[in-house]
């Protein structure tokens, strides 16, 4: 597969990822029962999976990896912090005003990650 494809494929599951992410949201802040359905609960994993196979073999064909180039380093640790917000945001925080929080965080870390692959800079807007 060409690294043309293979990062559009990594673009398009990004933003499946964030899409489906709000679509949750916004349905666990409205209590909906659509987040019980099978299929809301099976896509985000394919798609999440795709996106992490993606960015390995970008990675790979690339020859740039975490811990060795900074702006890499910045998404792999922005993943981390919107992987532990989101969870907190869809189902760990105990109310609904703890979830929204978590929501709000989750969001900025997905911006950020998208800011610093646009950029390649960790520290955007500098």
């Amino acid at each position: 597969m060409s690294y043309l494809a293979l990062k559009h494929i990594h673009v398009t599951c990004v933003l499946l990822s964030g899409l489906g992410f709000c679509l949750r949201a916004i349905w666990m802040l409205a209590d909906s029962s659509l987040l019980k359905h099978r299929l809301v609960r099976l896509l985000p994993h394919l798609v999440d999976t795709t996106l992490l196979g993606s960015a390995v073999l970008l990675a790979i064909s690339s020859g740039q990896y975490p811990f060795v180039n900074g702006w890499l380093t910045a998404k792999f640790l922005g993943l981390l912090a919107y992987i532990v917000f989101g969870t907190f945001a869809l189902k760990r925080g105990r109310t609904k005003a703890i979830r929204a929080m978590f929501l709000g965080f989750a969001l900025l870390a997905y911006a950020y990650i998208i800011s610093v692959a646009l950029t390649r800079n960790p520290l955007p807007g500098l």
